[in-house]
């Protein structure tokens, strides 16, 4: 399917600054997957120590709740995320 570059410049000047900051993001992120590189703040993330403070009971009641939530490897396969393990 053959996107137009005028009907994407459509979409994005029909956001609102907020959307327009995600879809920035978003476009970044799948230029970075495309060149099947790991994007610079997922590099920085990964040369930080591990945290083990214990869950508050917001985390808990989020990760409990049945609303929108979905597993990290459910996350990884809908966004076609690939995580190479050293």
């Amino acid at each position: 399917m053959a996107i137009r570059k005028e009907d994407l410049y459509r979409m994005v000047e029909s956001l609102n600054s907020e959307d327009k900051k995600a879809a920035f993001d978003f476009m970044e992120f799948l230029i970075e997957r495309s060149r099947n590189q790991k994007p610079k703040s997922w590099q920085d993330i990964d040369e930080l120590e591990n945290d083990s403070d214990p869950l508050t009971k917001e985390e808990i009641k989020q990760l409990e709740s049945k609303e929108g939530y979905i597993s990290g490897e459910d996350a990884k396969r809908d966004f076609g995320i690939q995580v190479d393990l050293p």
